[in-house]
C-alpha cells in the first residue's frame, strides 16, 4: 500500500529577499502609475528601468524555488511540488482576475478602444481563461492592448513563472552545476542578444502570445530564474552591514537610472538592462542572502513588505487601466495626476494587504492543511 508523502519541514526566510521584492513591486506600482505619460515612447518614461523588477522576480524566484525544494525530492513528488507552487500563486491570480472585471467597463474610452464593442459573455469567457492561466491569443483581446490576459496584464509573468517551475520539476532539477552553468552562460547570450537588437532598445514585453512576445518573454525568463537557482546551488554570498539598505538602494537606483544612449544607440539601453539582470540583480541577490536583519523594526518592515509584494503586484494593475484611461481622455495638470496618483498608490497598497491579511493568508493555509501532508 503506497504511504502518504511526508510532511516537509518548514525553513527559514531569507527576510531580506523578502524585504526587497517588496521594494520591487512598490516601484512597479510607480512605474505603472508614471506609464500614461510616456504616450507609448518607451523612451519617454519617468521611471525609466522600472520594467526591469520583473526580472528581478524571476531571479528572487529561481533562487528561493531551489532554497526550498531542491533537497526534497526524496520526500515529494512532482505532483507535490506542483501542489504547493498552485497553493502559494493561484489564489491571487483569481483576486486579480475578478478585480479586472469588476473593473473593466469602467475603462471604456480612448485608450481602449474595444471595451465599448465587448460583450459580457466574451469578457467573462476571458475571466474564465485568466483565473485558469489558460493564455489567450491576440485573437481574443478585449481591450486593444494585444495581451494575454487583457483583464489583468502583469498576469503574462505569472504565465512564464509557472513555465520555469515546470521545467525546473521535469528536469532541470537534477542537472549537475556543470550544465546547469552553461544553460544559464547560453540564456545570458540570449539575453543579450535580444536587449542590444532590440528596436525599442530595451527588454519590454513578454505579455502577448506571439512570437515576438514570446521571445521576449522567453529571453527575459531563462537567465534570471535559472541564474537564480545557480546562484542559490553555487552557495556564494557577499557579507555586509546593513544589507537591507543597501540592497534598497542598489534596487532603487538601478530601477531609476536615466535611461541610456539617447534615441540613436538604442543597444547602450539594451547593454545596461543586460548588465542589471545579469549582474547587478545576482549582486544584490548574494549580498541580500548574506546577510540577516537586525533588529525588530527591520524584521518587521521586510516581513510586511515581503507579505504585500505578490498581492500587489497582481491586483494593481485593474486600477491602473482605470488611470490610464482617465488620463487619455482629456488634459490633466500636474497637479491633478500627481495627487490622483499619490491617491492610486495608497489604495493599491491598501487594497493588497487587506487581500493578503483577509484572503491570501487564510485561503492557503486552508488549502495547506486540505491538500498537503500534515507534519508530526
Amino acid at each position: 500500500m503506497n504511504q502518504a508523502p511526508a510532511a516537509l519541514p518548514t525553513k527559514s526566510h531569507y527576510e531580506i529577499l523578502d524585504g526587497l521584492r517588496g521594494v520591487a513591486a512598490l516601484l512597479v506600482v510607480v512605474f505603472h502609475i508614471f506609464e500614461p505619460y510616456s504616450e507609448g515612447n518607451h523612451r519617454k518614461q519617468i521611471l525609466n528601468h522600472g520594467y526591469l523588477a520583473v526580472d528581478f522576480f524571476f531571479l528572487l524566484s529561481g533562487f528561493v524555488v531551489a532554497y526550498a525544494y531542491d533537497d526534497r525530492w526524496g520526500r515529494m513528488t512532482q505532483w507535490d511540488f506542483y501542489k504547493r507552487r498552485l497553493i502559494r500563486l493561484q489564489p491571487m491570480v483569481l483576486v486579480g482576475s475578478l478585480i479586472g472585471a469588476a473593473l473593466f467597463y469602467f475603462g471604456k474610452g480612448p485608450a481602449f478602444p474595444r471595451i465599448a464593442t465587448t460583450p459580457v459573455w466574451k469578457m467573462l469567457l476571458v475571466l474564465l481563461a485568466g483565473c485558469t492561466m489558460l493564455p489567450l491569443p491576440p485573437a481574443a483581446d478585449i481591450r486593444g492592448w494585444w495581451e494575454t490576459y487583457p483583464l489583468n496584464g502583469p498576469a503574462w509573468s505569472l504565465f512564464f513563472e509557472y513555465v520555469a517551475n515546470i521545467l525546473y520539476a521535469l528536469g532541470f532539477r537534477k542537472l549537475p552545476i556543470r550544465v546547469l552553468s552553461l544553460f544559464v552562460l547560453l540564456s545570458a547570450a540570449f539575453l543579450i542578444d535580444l536587449a542590444v537588437r532590440s528596436r525599442h532598445g530595451d527588454v519590454i514585453g513578454g505579455w502577448a502570445l506571439n512570437e515576438t512576445q514570446l521571445h521576449v518573454g522567453f529571453a527575459r525568463l531563462l537567465y534570471p530564474f535559472f541564474g537564480g537557482i545557480l546562484l542559490m546551488r553555487l552557495g556564494k554570498r557577499i557579507h555586509v552591514p546593513k544589507a537591507f539598505a543597501w540592497c534598497s538602494l542598489l534596487l532603487v537606483g538601478a530601477l531609476c537610472f536615466p535611461r541610456v544612449g539617447g534615441s540613436h544607440h538604442l543597444w547602450m539601453n539594451g547593454l545596461y538592462d543586460s548588465l542589471c539582470i545579469i549582474v547587478i540583480f545576482p549582486v544584490i541577490v548574494a549580498m541580500g542572502a548574506g546577510q540577516g536583519v537586525h533588529g525588530a523594526s527591520a524584521n518587521k518592515l521586510c516581513k510586511l513588505l515581503g507579505g504585500i509584494s505578490y498581492p500587489l503586484y497582481i491586483t494593481h494593475y485593474p486600477w491602473i487601466y482605470l488611470y490610464t484611461a482617465w488620463v487619455a481622455r482629456g488634459r490633466v495638470s500636474p497637479a491633478q495626476g500627481t495627487a490622483v496618483g499619490a491617491l492610486l498608490f495608497i489604495v493599491t497598497v491598501s487594497i493588497a494587504y487587506a487581500c493578503l491579511k483577509l484572503y491570501d493568508e487564510p485561503v492557503r493555509a486552508f488549502l495547506r492543511r486540505r491538500f498537503l501532508p500534515r507534519r508530526a
